[in-house]
């Protein structure tokens, strides 16, 4: 099995710095290598080739700097400097691509670019465990999900797929058919497409003159399927009267029509899939307990994109390749763009990324750079007059009072798909923004204790969500601001 590594330069970086690049170079699967000196670096760069450069212009001499930049960067990958560069940003170096950003660089900056740089490793291999079916995926947990599917697929046994909206549940279905070795068509349906009577008829099929407008006989998707896979997407939005005879029809392997009363064989494997927590489902009486268990033979869980936020570079990377494959371009996503795309929280997963990054496609125009300043459009907001009334307190208790959030550096945007916990850390930071740091007065603001903002950030640093100066020294154990 091959292995990708992009391989990372940092010259003349500081402790915080080379600390911070340590960690993402970790969590991308780069391989760093940091200097100090100049001529240490050039002799680096002239003899190895480097899918990153990061350098601090703050470190070294306009001598140096210009004698760094004169070098033949034809060879190498993305050339970072960072810090006030001031007239050298005329100068894009010689043969190489080289960009200039200001410092300090963020943990989330620096996971952007050498994710960015992984996907630039000249060999470019993608590791034989990272695509399947169409899916890329790089996390333990979608190799371990595609280490399931391979080995369930040539087994004779139901798949039941859980996953949110966007994450590519028909995608697995047909991995799974086209890895069975199954001889017969995928046929897909949804069931909360059609109403009860057509999907009735759409599933099991109608003899003519069965209903008013059944004009000819139709052989239903489990004839359509036969010797191949059905599969039922949005299982949970069946009627119960359905749901009692697929069973029967899963069970007995047999098929009736509506109308018909000749049971017909059939040798189909069904794929069943929701959106929804079927647990909850069966328990509430959605869905059908002995249907329920009936399918779930073997479950697949597909995980969100927010908790396999690694994957989010590659996803980006391949989906832009495929547009510029299609329209002869050779655009890029800027490092700024692909930080964006990381820390979106995707909502709509990786159906919505993928629209993200054809939407952004077509307005970079001719353009060579994609650049992303949100990765989705919020709707317009709403003016003061259209503003709806206040709404009565609940049993005295007034809500918390915040300051508007036109009021505030950055806008506070709540999402659907959002955790609570992404919702607290929005407001607490964006809090803080507004009150310039202050975080007794954020804690007043809040309504809770200065001790608890600094327990918050300190819990933000170690998950690298957060710079260290956000977090400042807290005095008697944050007992004063």
């Amino acid at each position: 099995m091959a292995s990708r590594m992009g391989h990372v330069l940092l010259v003349n970086g500081g402790v915080g710095l080379v600390s911070l690049a340590t960690s993402a170079a970790a969590a991308t699967h780069c391989q760093l290598t940091a200097v100090q000196g100049l001529d240490p670096a050039l002799s680096l760069i002239a003899k190895r080739q480097f899918d990153l450069i990061l350098t601090d212009a703050s470190s070294l001499a306009d001598d140096e700097l210009g004698r760094f930049l004169a070098l033949d960067l034809s060879r190498q990958g993305h050339v970072i400097v960072t810090g006030n560069t001031g007239e050298q940003r005329g100068n894009r170096g010689k043969g190489g691509r080289v960009e200039y950003l200001a410092a300090p660089l963020s943990l989330d900056g620096l996971l952007g670019l050498m994710n960015q740089a992984l996907l630039r490793t000249p060999s470019h291999e993608i590791e034989l465990g990272g695509q399947l079916g169409g899916m890329l995926g790089r996390t333990l947990r979608m190799q371990a999900l595609f280490e399931n599917i391979r080995r369930v697929a040539p087994l004779e046994v139901g798949v039941l797929v859980q996953g949110e909206s966007g994450t590519g549940k028909e995608m697995i279905a047909r991995a799974l058919h086209r890895l069975s070795g199954r001889t017969g068509d995928f046929v897909a349906v949804n069931c909360g497409a059609l109403s009860p009577d057509l999907l009735s008829s759409q599933l099991f099929g109608h003899e003519r003159g069965s209903f008013t407008g059944a004009t000819q006989l139709h052989a239903g998707c489990f004839e359509q399927a036969r010797g191949g896979t059905l599969f039922l997407d949005e299982i949970t939005e069946m009627p119960l009267p359905l749901q009692v005879y697929l069973l029967r029809v899963i069970e007995t392997h047999s098929v009736t029509r509506v109308g018909g009363t000749r049971e017909i064989p059939i040798d189909v494997r069904v794929i069943a899939a929701s959106n929804r927590d079927l647990q909850h489902a069966a328990a509430t009486g959605v869905l059908r307990q002995d249907l329920y268990f009936r399918l779930l033979e073997f479950p697949l869980a597909i995980p969100p994109l927010r908790e396999r936020r690694e994957d989010i570079p590659l996803l980006a990377q391949h989906f832009l390749d495929e547009l510029n494959a299609k329209h002869g371009t050779g655009k890029r996503l800027t490092p700024h763009a692909m930080s964006v795309l990381f820390n979106y929280h995707w909502p709509g997963n990786v159906r919505e990324l993928l629209h993200t990054i054809r939407r952004h496609y077509i307005t970079a125009g001719e353009a060579s750079e994609v650049e992303i300043r949100q990765a989705t459009d919020q709707p317009p907001r709403r003016r003061s007059s259209d503003a709806p009334k206040p709404t009565p307190h609940l049993g005295g208790i007034a809500p918390v009072s915040l300051p508007a959030p036109s009021a505030l550096d950055g806008a506070i945007h709540f999402s659907v798909g959002m955790t609570f916990e992404e919702i607290e850390r929005e407001v607490l930071l964006k809090t803080l923004v507004h009150f310039h740091n202050n975080k007794r007065e954020a804690a007043r603001v809040l309504g809770i204790s200065l001790k608890t903002v600094y327990n918050k950030l300190l819990r933000y640093r170690s998950q690298g969500l957060i710079d260290e100066d956000v977090v400042g020294e807290s005095e008697n154990n944050g007992r004063a601001a």
